[in-house]
């Protein structure tokens, strides 16, 4: 672990000037406090205060005055600013004035999660599959709707025109500390993902907040413009957030057992179950946008059904295939990268802990082509749909006690509060379908 002594001692030996305190909001969106090096020694004190009531959902105005607490472990220099007057940032919690924690603070929700594991025996590893798009912009530099290439699932240049673009995020990356597992481009035109190697759960929410951040930054220096929007292409397979999971006790993986031929524990089993009750309860927060939902659609690669399987790829939660113990994982499908990274963790995790606790029993696995299957075969399978709007994700998150107690009280309303008013937004709007199809018909 760093100490403060390092820090200071670091920002002198690479002439960093600028140092920016940062934290995420609800809704996972990266803010932060720039200080200048005079103050490093202040803020390292835990001394630097902000104003809660700016930020959605962290304070009232009345109660506002918040302080942020870096956690040392997470200094990192930013490798595409000047390399004289260098600016690195801190990660930080949220505490209140009499030294408590902010219950809303995305990162204490999560740390709350690691700890109930811990009190279990268990560490929780994750590792994510990122996926974005890479769009051209106009000559103002403006994003467009065009993507950046028309390739596909695992083109090189020319065809795909991301390869430069993709590499230098992947190099930045490897600056900062990340392991790149794989990088390709993927289905759609200008569509992209990067796999880096995983940690425990805090560790890789940090990184994927860090990694928005990478990859909209050297987009935009190359020109183009990043997103992480699920689905941005009518007619094309939308972007996913897959989270890849394992449970550890005593330095080994729980979810493994080389006495069957799955080779998965039974911890493993009620895990999945527990993912499997709780997704529509969680789909809220791990799928939180309008847009989120169209890619919930047969045909584009992204799971539909609450179901799970040991060798078909379409499905909610399968697991890869794997011959020996510490490779053995469950990998949740339903994610989407607009998702808070603090949240949607803490949310498996939990899930996948009240699984193994109240020993919940798994449905059988669908190893056949679930889309091929009627409505009425779906049904005797007892086979159920994921939420198709952020409305309907959104009242079953409301009526969640797991939901409400992952949260905590005032912050499942605030949060709810706000993805209502987000959704009255998109309901109050006339788009073009609705045009095209509708003014001249009726």
């Amino acid at each position: 672990m760093l100490t403060k002594k390092d820090i200071l001692n670091l920002v002198e030996e690479e002439d960093v000037r600028f140092i920016r305190l940062q934290f995420t909001d609800m809704t996972g969106a990266m803010r932060n406090l720039a200080i200048t090096e005079s103050r490093l020694d202040e803020a390292l004190d835990n001394l630097c205060m902000f104003d809660g009531s700016s930020i959605k959902g962290f304070a009232s105005v009345e109660e506002s005055d918040l302080y942020l607490h870096p956690d040392n472990d997470t200094f990192a220099i930013f490798p595409w600013r000047p390399h004289q007057g260098k600016v690195a940032r801190l990660i930080c919690d949220i505490y209140k004035p009499d030294g408590a924690r902010l219950e809303s603070d995305p990162r204490y929700v999560l740390q709350k999660a690691v700890k109930e594991a811990e009190e279990m025996g268990y560490t929780f590893d994750i590792e994510p599959e990122c996926e974005f798009f890479l769009f051209n912009t106009d000559e103002r530099g403006n994003p467009t709707i065009q993507p950046h290439d028309n390739a596909g699932y695992f083109d090189l240049a020319p065809l795909d025109n991301g390869e430069n673009c993709r590499r230098e995020i992947c190099l930045t990356l490897e600056e900062m500390g990340y392991t790149i597992v794989t990088s390709h481009h993927e289905k759609a035109p200008g569509q992209h993902e990067i796999t880096f190697r995983g940690s425990d759960a805090v560790k890789t929410a940090d990184r994927l907040v860090t990694f928005r951040t990478v990859v909209k930054t050297i987009a935009k220096r190359s020109g183009l413009h990043a997103t992480f929007m699920p689905k941005p292409i009518v007619g094309q397979s939308g972007s996913g957030l897959h989270l890849t999971m394992s449970l550890k006790k005593d330095g080994k993986n729980v979810f493994y057992n080389g006495d069957n031929s799955e080779r998965l524990s039974d911890e493993a089993y009620r895990f999945i179950a527990g993912l499997l009750k709780y997704t529509p309860d969680m789909a809220c927060i791990t799928n939180p946008t309008v847009n989120s939902y169209k890619r919930f659609t047969p045909g584009y690669e992204a799971p539909c059904y609450i179901s799970w399987s040991e060798k078909n790829r379409s499905l909610l939660v399968r697991v890869p295939s794997s011959k020996v113990r510490d490779t053995v994982r469950v990998e949740l499908r339903s994610p989407d990268p607009t998702a808070n990274p603090y949240l949607a963790i803490a949310a498996c995790l939990k899930a996948g802990l009240l699984g193994i606790k109240n020993n919940e029993d798994l449905p059988p696995s669908i190893d056949v082509n679930i889309y091929n299957l009627s409505e009425k075969e779906r049904d005797a399978l007892g086979i159920k749909n994921l939420p198709i709007s952020l409305n309907e994700a959104i009242r079953i998150g409301r009526q969640s006690e797991f939901l409400n107690n992952l949260l905590g009280n005032e912050f499942a309303s605030s949060y709810f509060e706000a993805k209502e008013q987000e959704y009255n937004e998109y309901r109050q709007t006339i788009n073009q379908w609705e045009i095209e199809k509708y003014l001249t018909e009726y």
